[in-house]
Protein backbone atom coordinates (compact mmCIF):
# COMPACT_ATOMS: atom_id res chain seq x y z
CA UNK A 1 0.00 0.00 0.00
CA UNK A 2 1.47 3.34 -0.97
CA UNK A 3 1.88 6.07 1.62
CA UNK A 4 -0.67 8.27 -0.15
CA UNK A 5 -3.25 5.45 -0.15
CA UNK A 6 -2.85 5.01 3.59
CA UNK A 7 -4.60 8.32 4.24
CA UNK A 8 -7.81 6.48 5.13
CA UNK A 9 -5.87 4.63 7.81
CA UNK A 10 -4.25 6.55 10.61
CA UNK A 11 -0.45 6.57 10.39
CA UNK A 12 1.69 6.87 13.48
CA UNK A 13 3.74 9.99 14.10
CA UNK A 14 6.87 7.94 13.47
CA UNK A 15 5.56 6.87 10.06
CA UNK A 16 4.67 10.46 9.22
CA UNK A 17 8.10 11.70 10.29
CA UNK A 18 9.74 9.00 8.14
CA UNK A 19 7.67 10.15 5.15
CA UNK A 20 8.58 13.78 5.82
CA UNK A 21 12.26 12.87 6.03
CA UNK A 22 12.07 11.02 2.69
CA UNK A 23 10.21 13.93 1.12
CA UNK A 24 12.87 16.34 2.32
CA UNK A 25 15.60 14.24 0.73
CA UNK A 26 13.59 14.09 -2.49
CA UNK A 27 13.12 17.87 -2.48
CA UNK A 28 16.88 18.35 -2.11
CA UNK A 29 17.36 16.50 -5.42
CA UNK A 30 18.11 19.13 -8.08
CA UNK A 31 16.81 16.85 -10.84
CA UNK A 32 13.25 16.82 -9.42
CA UNK A 33 10.95 18.67 -11.84
CA UNK A 34 9.48 21.87 -10.45
CA UNK A 35 5.86 20.71 -10.65
CA UNK A 36 6.68 17.47 -8.81
CA UNK A 37 8.69 19.40 -6.23
CA UNK A 38 5.77 21.75 -5.61
CA UNK A 39 3.30 18.85 -5.28
CA UNK A 40 5.66 17.09 -2.87
CA UNK A 41 6.11 20.29 -0.87
CA UNK A 42 2.35 20.82 -0.70
CA UNK A 43 1.64 17.27 0.48
CA UNK A 44 4.48 17.53 3.00
CA UNK A 45 3.05 20.72 4.46
CA UNK A 46 -0.33 19.01 4.90
CA UNK A 47 1.39 16.06 6.54
CA UNK A 48 3.32 18.40 8.83
CA UNK A 49 0.06 20.07 9.88
CA UNK A 50 -1.40 16.64 10.66
CA UNK A 51 1.69 15.86 12.77
CA UNK A 52 1.37 19.14 14.65
CA UNK A 53 -2.33 18.50 15.27
CA UNK A 54 -1.58 15.02 16.60
CA UNK A 55 1.19 16.31 18.87
CA UNK A 56 -1.16 18.98 20.22
CA UNK A 57 -3.82 16.33 20.85
CA UNK A 58 -1.36 14.10 22.69
CA UNK A 59 0.01 16.99 24.75
CA UNK A 60 -3.50 17.74 25.99
CA UNK A 61 -3.80 14.18 27.26
CA UNK A 62 -0.54 14.16 29.18
CA UNK A 63 -1.25 13.72 32.84
CA UNK A 64 0.96 14.98 35.63
CA UNK A 65 1.19 12.88 38.74
CA UNK A 66 0.91 14.93 41.93
CA UNK A 67 2.76 14.08 45.13
CA UNK A 68 -0.42 12.56 46.59
CA UNK A 69 -1.05 10.33 43.57
CA UNK A 70 -3.78 12.40 41.95
CA UNK A 71 -3.56 13.34 38.32
CA UNK A 72 -4.16 16.65 36.58
CA UNK A 73 -4.48 17.42 32.90
CA UNK A 74 -1.31 18.82 31.39
CA UNK A 75 -1.36 22.59 31.07
CA UNK A 76 1.16 25.07 29.73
Amino acid sequence: MSEEKKTEEKRSLEENFDILEKNLKDLEDDSLPLEEAFALYESSMKLLKDCNDEIDRVEKKVLLLKDNGETDEFSE
